[in-house]
């Protein structure tokens, strides 16, 4: 393929609100996964890896969020239906749950090694970022799958 019409390919074809979205939305399972091993095994390095990961989660977050909104000025006029309000509550209570898990962690280091209310607090709000991505995925998947039937009538 000739680097021109490759070129314009992507720019027809790079989303980069998706990108974004499968990104940060994709490493939370993977979050929660080894938070899980961390809790059952009482592996630190698991529950390092877990700040890490979030970490990264909550660098793609603003990148998610704000292309999304972009995407629903432009491509549905910043249509009011109740799929875009859900969608943006929930990048914001993502948002939210990943600076809260993030903060604990770091104001409490040990926080997988102790039973007290910050504990559970980092193990439910880690939790709860799972079913909170795949609503939005869900939603997401939604408009997508809207868009390409238009396309085919």
């Amino acid at each position: 393929m000739p680097i021109g019409k490759f070129l314009d390919e992507m720019k027809r074809t790079f989303f980069l609100h998706a990108i974004a979205a499968h990104f940060s939305n994709g490493l939370i399972p993977v979050t929660v996964l080894y938070l899980l091993i961390a809790f059952f095994s009482g592996d630190p390095f698991f529950e390092h890896t877990v700040l890490h990961l979030l970490v990264i989660v909550l660098l793609a977050l603003p990148v998610s969020f704000l292309s999304g909104i972009a995407d629903w000025k432009t491509k549905y006029n910043g249509a009011k239906a109740p799929v875009f309000t859900k969608k943006i509550r929930l990048g914001i209570l993502l948002a939210v749950l990943a600076v809260g898990t993030i903060s604990i962690r770091i104001f409490d280091q040990e926080v997988m090694t102790e039973s007290g209310i910050l504990h559970w607090a980092y193990i439910l709000m880690s939790l709860g970022m799972l079913p909170v991505v795949v609503l939005l995925g869900h939603y997401g998947g939604k408009l997508s799958a809207g868009q390409r039937q238009e396309k085919f009538r």
